[in-house]
């Protein structure tokens, strides 16, 4: 196990450099034990989370979705996914999730592992939900146009990784440890 006896620095002030629509930037001052003062800016997210579902249609079928990624300006493969709503558990996001892009909602939901972006300038976290016995339950989303979904094989992973569409990394990453923990069972 690794153990850490280091001191968080004390937090002196936190204020809003800007707000969007989408986007809080704070400012952060910090004071380190060694007397060190710096000012940080990270982006403040909702403190609901999200989600990111590994939806198995077998133990080596996995649902991808194709949507337009506007970051990117381009149409990306990767898991459904969206943010967690007040009052609802990861859980219950997740399936709601996985209806409105899916089609499908599942029996049996588990926690893989939560994820960070970028945490030193990011406080979003992302919770990486393995979904299994699914069943057809489709739910009307928020998409502005269809979304195309797509059957991949776990077992050819490796062709996914070369695909240029393939490059979200927390999709990447959920990809990679539901594999690993089908493959223990």
């Amino acid at each position: 196990m690794i153990k850490s006896d280091k001191t968080p620095p004390v937090v002196t002030g936190v204020k809003t450099v800007t707000k969007s629509r989408l986007f809080h930037i704070e400012q952060v001052n910090l004071k380190f034990s060694n007397g060190t003062e710096v000012e940080y800016e990270r982006l403040k997210t909702s403190t609901t989370g999200a989600v990111l579902i590994v939806p198995m249609l077998d133990d080596n079928t996995v649902l991808l979705i194709r949507e337009y990624a506007a970051g990117v300006e381009r149409y990306e493969l990767a898991l459904p996914k969206g943010k967690i709503d007040p009052g609802e558990t990861m859980f219950e996001a997740a399936n709601r999730e996985s209806q409105e892009e899916t089609g499908y909602a599942a029996n049996k939901l588990s926690l893989l592992k939560s994820l960070s972006i970028a945490p030193s300038y990011q406080s979003h976290v992302t919770h990486i939900i393995l979904a299994e016995s699914l069943y057809e339950s489709p739910a009307e989303g928020d998409e502005p146009e269809s979304i195309e979904v797509i059957p991949w094989k776990l077992s050819a992973l490796n062709e996914l990784l070369e695909h240029k569409e393939c490059t979200e990394a927390r999709s990447i990453a959920a990809l990679f440890m539901a594999r690993e923990k089908l493959a223990t069972r």
